[in-house]
């Protein structure tokens, strides 16, 4: 299996060598495992690409090359260039320095790398650690998804039309919990949630030594269910959330309604 690895944390990010070792293990000796990972952290640009301007690429090591983009520029590298003659059979996206569960995926640069994959055609699925106090201060702060990151990997390929098209491709979300690897209760498969009382992302003020303001992006309390049944409360209940997604927004439960207003 030829493998194609991205994410949002950067080139140098600890979490794309977690990632790395599970797509070697999922490839098999006779696999091939590429990187094409941006230049620089790229956390919370979604499913941006760089229309208005080139992407510089460079070779790093075998099989490894950074670009000066986003996660979704990365995969148009690998497919439309690095690997233009020998498409990769799975894109896998992280593992992501901390969660991408309910509203955090509307932001995220890993999830955006995977819905693009799966507009190119192709197989994809994000991966994410929680951070919490029951892992945050362990030697590997990856260790759940080190030591589940392959099997999880292989439960959704073993799915029945695991990627069948709608037409727009599935696409898989994986959120490993915020404890240590031994700690984990299982798998679970649930819907995207939202934390009741978030707002998403926000903004602060600050003035600068020399006078000028600034803007501070902040976040949402991040240890908060989202529902039953949903990503976030299953990962602070010890357990991995995969969610199967597409990239088709529409709001099908209102459609009918809204039909019987503007036709």
């Amino acid at each position: 299996m030829r493998i194609l690895i991205t994410n949002d944390d950067g080139i140098n990010a600890p979490g794309l060598e977690v990632l790395h070792t599970i797509a070697t293990e999922i490839a098999g000796p006779d696999g091939e495992v590429w990187t094409v990972a941006p230049a620089f952290e790229q956390s919370g640009v979604g499913h941006c690409i760089s229309y208005v301007h080139p992407t510089m690429i460079a070779e790093m090591g075998p099989r490894r090359f950074a670009a000066e983009g986003s996660p979704a520029d990365c995969v148009l590298a690998g497919l439309h260039d690095v690997l233009k003659d020998t498409p990769p059979d799975l894109i896998l996206s992280g593992v992501n320095k901390g969660n991408n569960a309910a509203e955090n995926t509307l932001y995220s640069g890993t999830i955006g790398a995977a819905i693009e994959a799966a507009i190119q055609g192709l197989p994809a699925i994000a991966l994410s650690q929680y951070y919490g106090p029951d892992n945050i201060t362990l030697e590997n702060q990856f260790e759940a998804a080190s030591v589940h990151g392959a099997e999880t990997i292989r439960k959704i390929l073993a799915t029945p039309d695991a990627f069948k098209s709608h037409p727009y491709k599935l696409f898989y979300n994986v959120n490993f919990p915020p404890v240590a690897a031994a700690d984990v209760k299982g798998t679970r498969a649930v819907a995207q949630g939202f934390r009741e009382g978030s707002t998403g992302m926000g903004m602060r003020a600050d003035t600068a030594p020399n006078g000028r303001k600034f803007l501070w992006i902040t976040g949402s309390p991040q240890n908060v269910n989202s529902g039953a049944d949903t990503d976030a409360t299953a990962n602070l209940d010890g357990y991995i959330s995969v969610t199967p997604m597409r990239a088709d927004l529409t709001a099908f439960d209102h459609l009918a309604a809204l039909k019987t207003s503007v036709e």
